[in-house]
Formats: structure tokens, C-alpha cells, sequence
């Protein structure tokens, strides 16, 4: 007689009093054939997954895996109505991912997860874990996630994780996947946990080189407090998520100061150029991951430009109005706004100025709003066409900047 139980994230969720957003099952004892003369629907050829008739939620067989390859594609499974809930939960990833309930509330957690939420301890299940990099994405991901429990990775997970990092299985993750756990994390209640824990097992060079090389690089004190520039890019993660910033502008807060990592030994503290310096480095780990482009084109504009925000007030009226065509501004009027947000974070990202105003972001959005107001219409209407027309709209629009300066608040 097959049972079913509720698995994975659901029962962790649960049990620390997160929102469930998704459930997965595992059904022991049963078939293929027996779930498909229930009307479950078959997903993919790999695995024996299926998607409930009513609810679609994912339905799996119990199963065992066995490493038969390189990367995480290298792996063969069985499925049959023996194997049991322990040996399914067995193959999972961390404790805390391995307890099973269910229908009635009864809980089957043979691996010690329950003991490990209480400890706020993110712990492998067996020594299968290091024949999987993608884990070590995940765990990174979990910390991002956990974060407000306050969850670490145990000692001998950390050393299984390094373990993969200098293994060069991680060079076999596919983009995507790592762009995908990349784009959750970066999401979380604090980001800047990925890729601490990626530095911490040594991953983080391996697949994030342009982030890594920040580490260990000065700053002058004066403006950065924090000195180092790899802290510096932590707090800057940190600030985009307490201000709730989207996907796009915390990827731009993440590749802001790549430049940075390449500046010459003999001129730091210094970082003159670093951002011209910063854009091919952020197209590079854009091109790498497969970065969706919204978020690669804001991520170069922030790049090259975030001084030139921090610079706003004291700007002249055409020099903000030709930052503000570069931005492309006056086609895509939501760049404005992102592109502000990541130069806030970026500002706010230094010891003793997470609390600080950041009034170029309101002072640079009035401007964009005084040159938006200038009518096309009228200057077709007077005549103007051809390279004419260009010209007469950029220097209304740059009027209109001067006006708004003039009657911009001071302070």
C-alpha cells in the first residue's frame, strides 16, 4: 500500500514559521502506471515526477541516486515501490530539507533535521553531498534566505562545500542553473550571505572572479570607512535589500564597483577610472551567467555612471542632461528611478552612513522631470525637423534644467 508525504522546503517552512509558498510530495510504494491511471500527469523523462490532477502540485516516487557522471547532470536514479521514505529522504541535500510529514501531522525525520532548525545549523544529510556542486549554490542560497534566523553552515558542511570548490566540478554548472540560484539569492532577506558563503568555501572566485578579486582592496578612509572594497560591496548588497530594491538594481549594486579589482597596487588607494575600467568586467559576468538584459544594461549604466550621481547637485544643467540621455532617460523614463536606487545603495553601503539621506536621487528625478516636460510638438509645430529638431530639444530641454535649478530648494 503506497503512502504519501509532504517533503522538503514545505516541512522546514513550517516548522520555522516561514510562509509556504509551495508543497512537493513523495509517494512510497507505488508506480508510474499506478499514478498515471490516477490522472497524474508525467514531467520531463528523467525523473519519475508527477503533477497532481487538481492541486498540479509535484508528486515524486520515492527514489535513490547514484553518481554516474561529471557535474550535476551525472547521475542515475531508481524508482521502484521498495525503496523507502528513509533512503528517498537519504539522498536529499541538508538535514533540514530531509524531514517528511504526513497527512496526519506525523513527522519522520531520521536524519537529525528537526534538531538542526532549532540549532540554526545547515547541515549535510550524507557524503553523497560532494558529488553535486549545485549544493554548494544552494547552501549559499539558504543563507541568504535563513538569514533572519540566523542560520550557519556546520564546520564539516563548510569543508565538503571547499572540498567541491577546488574539485572543478563547479566549472560544470550550466549558467542558467547558476544564474537561477544567483537571481534567488540576490532577492533574499540578505544577499550579501551568498556570496559570503561562497568566498567562505572558496566558490566565490571560481564563479564570481570579478566579485572576489574586490576582497582585500583599500579605499581611502575618508569616504569609505569600511576601507575594504569587498566589504564595501557586501554593505552595498545589504542597503538594496533593506530598501527593497528589484532584481535589476541589486545586480547593478552587485557589479557597481568591479573596476575596482583590477586598479594597479602602486595608485591604491585610489580608484581613479574604475568605472570606465568597471564596464567591461560587468559585461564579461554578464555574458557568463547569461544575465537577462534588463538587468546586464542597468548594470552597465551604473557601472560607468554612479559618481556622476553622487555628483548631481554640483552638475551643470547639460552635463545632467547628457547623463540623462546616456541613461536613455527620455525612452525608458523607469531608469531614472533604478538607476538612482543603486547609487542610494551604493552610498548607503559605508560604515556610518547606512541612515544617511541620499538627496541626489529626489534632485535628479526633478530635474528628469523638468526636460521630460518640454513639448515635441511644439518644436515640430514651429518648424524644426531633421538634425534641427535635435538640437532645438536639447537646448529646451536644458533650459528647462536651468529653471528647475534655479527654483530647486537649497539644502
Amino acid at each position: 500500500m503506497s503512502q504519501t508525504w509532504l517533503v522538503g522546503g514545505a516541512v522546514r517552512d513550517a516548522l520555522l514559521g516561514r510562509p509556504v509558498h509551495e508543497r512537493d510530495w513523495v509517494v512510497v510504494g507505488s508506480t508510474p502506471e499506478a499514478l498515471l491511471a490516477q490522472g497524474y500527469r508525467p514531467v520531463g523523462k528523467d525523473f519519475p515526477v508527477f503533477l497532481h490532477p487538481e492541486t498540479q502540485e509535484e508528486y515524486a516516487l520515492a527514489r535513490t541516486e547514484r553518481k554516474s557522471g561529471r557535474g550535476y547532470h551525472g547521475f542515475e536514479f531508481h524508482a521502484a515501490p521498495d525503496v523507502t521514505l528513509e533512503e528517498d529522504l537519504r539522498r536529499r541535500d541538508f538535514t533540514v530539507n530531509a524531514i517528511a510529514q504526513a497527512q496526519d501531522g506525523q513527522r519522520v525525520d531520521p536524519y537529525g533535521g528537526e534538531a538542526d532548525l532549532q540549532a540554526r545549523i545547515l547541515r549535510h544529510v550524507s557524503p553523497a553531498f560532494v558529488e553535486d556542486p549545485l549544493r554548494v549554490l544552494r547552501a549559499a542560497r539558504f543563507m541568504a534566505e535563513l538569514a533572519p534566523w540566523d542560520f550557519q553552515v556546520a564546520d564539516e558542511t563548510l569543508e565538503v562545500m571547499r572540498q567541491l570548490s577546488a574539485s572543478g566540478e563547479l566549472e560544470t554548472l550550466a549558467a542558467e542553473r547558476l544564474w537561477q540560484e544567483t537571481r534567488r539569492a540576490l532577492m533574499s532577506p540578505a544577499p550579501q550571505r551568498y556570496f559570503e558563503t561562497l568566498r567562505d568555501c572558496g566558490a566565490l572566485a571560481v564563479l564570481f572572479p570579478e566579485v572576489d578579486a574586490l576582497f582585500g582592496v583599500p579605499q581611502p578612509p575618508k569616504h569609505h570607512p569600511e576601507i575594504d572594497c569587498g566589504v564595501h560591496l557586501m554593505m552595498v548588497l545589504a542597503q538594496s535589500a533593506r530598501l527593497d530594491h528589484p532584481l535589476e538594481v541589486r545586480f547593478a549594486a552587485l557589479c557597481h564597483d568591479l573596476g575596482k579589482g583590477i586598479t594597479p597596487a602602486d595608485v591604491l588607494p585610489s580608484h581613479r577610472g574604475h568605472e570606465a575600467a568597471g564596464v567591461p568586467l560587468t559585461r564579461q559576468l554578464c555574458e557568463r551567467l547569461k544575465v537577462p538584459n534588463t538587468c546586464r544594461d542597468l548594470a552597465v549604466l551604473v557601472t560607468r555612471e554612479h559618481l556622476n550621481a553622487h555628483r548631481a547637485l554640483e552638475l551643470r544643467p547639460d552635463t545632467v542632461l547628457r547623463l540623462l540621455e546616456r541613461l536613455d532617460a527620455f525612452r525608458r523614463p523607469e531608469r531614472v528611478e533604478q538607476f538612482m536606487q543603486a547609487c542610494e545603495a551604493d552610498a548607503r553601503g559605508r560604515t556610518g552612513f547606512e541612515d544617511r539621506d541620499y538627496p541626489q536621487a529626489a534632485y535628479l528625478a526633478a530635474m528628469f522631470d523638468a526636460a521630460s516636460s518640454v513639448s515635441t510638438r511644439e518644436i515640430a509645430e514651429a518648424g524644426h525637423q531633421g538634425p534641427a529638431f535635435g538640437q532645438e530639444l536639447s537646448r529646451r530641454r536644458k533650459r528647462a534644467i536651468e529653471t528647475a535649478r534655479a527654483d530647486y530648494p537649497a539644502g
